[in-house]
């Protein structure tokens, strides 16, 4: 009975400490800023109109793909939450360096607080990506219940992410640097600006590999179920049922190793910082 008693006692103190910490993680983002939090929302805005103009009007990616600007506006801002998740989950241990060395709690509090203020900022932009899609004409059905668990997903692999990169990222500060790179090129292999249909025509095989991405697969199967039932998925473009499951599963396992990692390592953070 003690024991039950102390360990509720110490889920409800992390608790506390992760609602605390998330919230003064969102207002010092925006602190000193005139706009704030409208910040949240304009940013993706703005990378959308300028992704619209470039790649749309004037290269005229999607064409033939109905609600093509929307669907650019969501893979946005799903990447966008990605690399924000990952990025600030890997120096939240560096930058609560003097809270990890004051106070006695459980270190992932820390890693799960930047990226629960990103799943906060995509829930406002997944918000406004809604919005402009009934603006566009966009016919929503039973499958957008289904999106929370793509959403999820997509979260459970950016935070086994988070933890392994904020465990290494202690040791060795090069990982931001090659962590960028990654992202950088990472952008560039997956259908953001693009729609799968154009790489399955240059490359069927192409196409497949690049849906083995646990964010393409997710980006496309919320642009699926939210947007537009034409749009290619790893459930419709593969006919082998364990080749699908397989970037489920990297998210999984990612998110297993960054936890193993993280909490092999986390005992001599507060020696290390």
């Amino acid at each position: 009975m003690m024991e039950m008693k102390k360990a509720t006692e110490k889920y409800r103190y992390s608790m506390i400490l992760l609602k605390e910490l998330v919230k003064t993680d969102f207002k010092l983002r925006y602190q000193g800023s005139v706009l704030g939090m409208v910040w949240s929302v304009l940013k993706p805005i703005m990378m959308f109109a300028i992704m619209y103009v470039v790649f749309v009007h004037f290269l005229r990616f999607g064409a033939d793909v109905p609600h093509f600007a929307v669907a650019l506006l969501a893979g946005n801002v799903l990447w966008a939450f990605f690399t924000e998740a990952t990025g600030r989950g890997m120096q939240s241990v560096m930058e609560r360096g003097d809270l990890l060395r004051k106070i006695n709690f459980p270190k992932y509090i820390v890693v799960i607080s930047a990226t629960v203020s990103a799943l906060i900022n995509l829930t406002i932009n997944l918000t406004v990506v809604v919005i402009f899609a009934a603006i566009n004409g966009v016919s929503f059905g039973w499958g957008v219940l289904l999106l929370p668990v793509f959403i999820l997903q997509l979260y459970l692999l950016a935070l086994g992410l988070a933890f392994l990169l904020s465990a290494l990222y202690v040791k060795f500060r090069d990982v931001q640097h090659i962590w960028d790179v990654l992202l950088q090129g990472a952008f560039f292999a997956t259908p953001i600006i693009f729609p799968i249909t154009m790489i399955y025509y240059m490359s069927p095989i192409g196409a497949k590999i690049m849906l083995m991405s646990p964010v393409a697969q997710v980006i496309q199967d919320v642009r699926y179920h939210l947007i537009w039932q034409g749009t290619g998925t790893v459930w419709n473009m593969i006919e082998n049922p364990f080749i699908r499951l397989i970037p489920v599963g990297v998210s999984i396992g990612a998110f297993v190793l960054g936890m193993v990692v993280f909490r092999k390592n986390s005992k001599r953070f507060a020696e290390e910082i």
